[in-house]
Formats: structure tokens, sequence, C-alpha cells
């Protein structure tokens, strides 16, 4: 199988960040997500979601749920040909989480636990991966993990100076990418 991936941060990316997303019929997809995922998977990435979810933590929404939502959202990449190759979250918040979750962790982004899980699991070779995602701490992951390409999209936001000089790569949503890596 392939040793590179493109990791995909979940809200703003993925689906419209609507906050704390929890449920399938408040899961809005941003369009071209479907077309750009089978793109990459033609390239022959795999494609592994890598999502902050502290909504968990702070008792918004259990584990189960995103789970349940997940998978929903696995079945809807399914559908159009793509398959997601894994889902990774960290639920924890360093001030906000409540019990267990209320931990400063390595999982969180900007730390890099999920996406070295991510290189671990799969045998990547992070010179080869991207990583896409809609805020600093998604590029401050991907760079501490030597991340070939990091792509900031812009999901309707601006960005501070610092948070684009991290970036490889600025555009307005996931669907202009895979043009952007054939280039």
């Amino acid at each position: 199988m392939s040793n590179k991936a493109v990791f995909l941060d979940r809200d703003g990316v993925i689906n419209v960040d609507h906050a704390y997303v929890h449920k399938a019929e408040d899961f809005e997809f941003i369009d071209g997500v479907f077309d750009a995922c089978l793109a990459f998977q033609n390239m022959g990435y795999r494609l592994i979601v890598v999502t902050n979810q502290s909504g968990i933590g702070r008792g918004y929404y259990s584990e189960a749920q995103f789970a349940e939502l997940s998978e929903w959202m696995k079945a809807q990449f399914a559908a159009h040909g793509v398959q997601l190759d894994a889902i990774y979250y960290c639920p924890h918040h360093p001030t906000k989480g409540q019990g267990d979750y209320g931990v400063d962790c390595d999982c969180r982004k900007p730390e890099p636990g999920m996406l070295q899980q991510g290189i671990e699991v799969f045998d990547l070779d992070p010179s080869q991966c991207i990583m896409v995602g809609d805020k600093h701490g998604d590029m401050l992951a991907a760079k501490s993990c030597g991340i070939g390409t990091k792509v900031l999209v812009r999901s309707g936001q601006e960005f501070a100076e610092q948070a684009l000089a991290d970036a490889d790569l600025v555009c307005d949503s996931l669907a202009e990418v895979p043009a952007l890596i054939k280039a």
C-alpha cells in the first residue's frame, strides 16, 4: 500500500464548521469534498481524518455520538467511491474539559499526536504526506511531524501572518487542493 497520506481536519475542511457538529442532520459537506478526496485516492494517497473534538470533553456530546456520526460520514464517502482509512480524534481540552477530558494532552492539535499515530499505524513517509486544515494549529502539528506539504484552507476565515507563513499552500477549500498538488 501507499506510504503517503492526506491528513484532513474535519470541521471547516470536510464539513461546514457549525460549532460542535455531532448529528448527521447538522453535518453539511463542503462543496467538492468527495471529488477532491477521490482525486487524492487516485493519486495513491491514503485519507486520514485528524480532528479536535473538545465538544466531547466539554460534555456537549458523547464519544458514542461522535463514533455514530463518524460511521455515517464514512458511509457518505464510500457512497462516492472514497475510502477513509482512519479517523483519529482528540476529545480533550486543557481548561474546559470535564473530568478525565480536562488534560493537556499530546493529541490535541497543535500537538502532533494524531498525525504521529497515523504515520506509525500506516508506516507513512511524512515527507510525502499532506495536511489540509483550516487553523494554524493544523499547520503546527504537521510542521512538527515533518509533513511535506501543509495546506491552509480559508473556509471564509482570515488568518494571522504566522499561520500563512507556516502553510506551504493557501486556498479557499479542499476542492482546490488536488490541482495545486499536481502542479
